[in-house]
């Protein structure tokens, strides 16, 4: 049993947002952990099941999961929220966690890693799901502890997860789960984390679809504002998945002995989800990119646009203007007869208009027939 873990006032610095990984000052002792005010109280819940039963019950207390652990049955232990410190201590105890592996469980976030403690396997994942009412997704650490015949699994949140499909086919007894062990489990458990990418992403290859319409059609300063989120969000996610799937073939790789030969051949499939959401993550991060120099492009086109139609207005009003402007000045008809002898004229003024109107309609036909009026609406269709 190692030496409990000793909480220490040091300051730490916690991340704003999944985009940063937590870090503690330098000289901090190994081994602390924070808990942050904020967190969900923990709530533990376990699963025993082999080919035959199954029970599932929620407990109040870790040393009530101790009796399952040595059994030949496999246990899951999953715990929601790291808001109650004295759990969390005691589970350590009960599992016989090393104090660094507690650390990475609540001093979240971690980069997703898997590392080998003996006789447990320690790994490090993120899950996303995506929103209901609103564009953008939930993301939270998960820890898996894999035992010989046991697994933990401790989350950020109580409130969700995405692994209600896999409790399904323990209790309905569906496929090989109940006659595989804790690696299998493990194995299922990662694979329903990666194939929660999948929606996450299929939102925003709509959103991007949206995005690149209003783009072309409309451009304005709040499309530009989400544009820059959804960079932002697509690097969260790549930052997610990227360390995941280098975890993930580490499993398959490494060859621990609590991963069976057969479970290394499920792993691969979870792999190769792993590597499809990477290219997913990075083809929407290009075109989130691309948005970008659209929207410069558009922005400017319509700008272009824009000083056209007042140029081409410009132009017709100039000798209007001209010829206005020859009439507003001031001649004495009186000292000579060539001094504007059409200011006495019966029809001068409407001869004058006409003369405007004549002169405004060349000038609009000659664009036309030059194209220059035919692009002004172009955008908006």
């Amino acid at each position: 049993m190692f030496n409990r873990i000793r909480r220490f006032s040091a300051k730490v610095t916690k991340p704003d947002s999944d985009t940063e990984d937590f870090y503690h000052e330098p000289g901090t002792l190994p081994g602390t952990i924070i808990i942050d005010a904020d967190a969900s109280p923990s709530v533990i819940e376990l699963i025993d099941y082999d080919q035959i039963n199954a029970i599932h019950k929620q407990v109040a207390t870790p040393e009530e999961c101790a009796a399952y652990l040595d059994t030949e049955s496999v246990s899951w232990v999953d715990v929601s929220g790291l808001g109650s410190e004295d759990i969390l201590q005691r589970l350590r105890t009960v599992f016989d966690l090393h104090p660094l592996v507690l650390e990475d469980i609540v001093n979240v976030p971690e980069r997703p890693k898997v590392e080998d403690y003996e006789d447990q396997l320690v790994i490090i994942a993120r899950m996303v799901m995506p929103k209901k009412k609103s564009n953008g997704f939930y993301s939270e650490q998960v820890s898996l502890v894999l035992g010989k015949h046991y697994l933990l699994t401790v989350q950020e949140e109580p409130e969700r997860d995405c692994f209600e499909p896999v409790r399904s086919r323990i209790f309905k007894n569906k496929g090989i789960i109940r006659k595989q062990g804790s690696d299998y489990l493990a194995y299922t458990l990662l694979d329903a984390i990666i194939d929660g990418f999948f929606p996450v992403l299929e939102d925003y290859g709509e959103h991007i679809e949206d995005l690149e319409e209003e783009v072309i059609v409309r451009p304005t300063r709040r499309t530009l504002l989400k544009i820059y989120k959804v960079r932002r969000e697509l690097l969260q996610l790549r930052r997610a998945i990227w360390p995941q799937r280098n975890a993930i073939h580490s499993l398959i790789q490494d060859g621990n002995e609590l991963i069976s030969d057969e479970v290394r051949i499920y792993l691969r499939d979870c792999y190769d989800h792993a590597v499809q959401v990477m290219d997913m993550v990075e083809t929407y991060r290009e075109l989130a990119s691309g948005l970008m120099d659209v929207y410069l492009s558009a922005v400017s086109n319509r700008m272009n646009e824009i000083m056209k139609f007042l140029t081409v207005i410009s132009s017709i009003f100039i000798p209007l203007t001209f010829i206005a402007g020859i009439y507003g000045m001031n001649f004495n008809t009186e000292k000579s007869p060539y001094n504007m002898p059409e200011l006495n004229w019966y029809w001068g003024y409407p001869l004058c208009l006409a003369l405007m109107a004549v002169i405004a309609g060349v000038l609009l036909f000659f664009f036309w027939q030059r194209g220059w009026l035919g692009n002004t609406s172009s955008i908006d269709d």
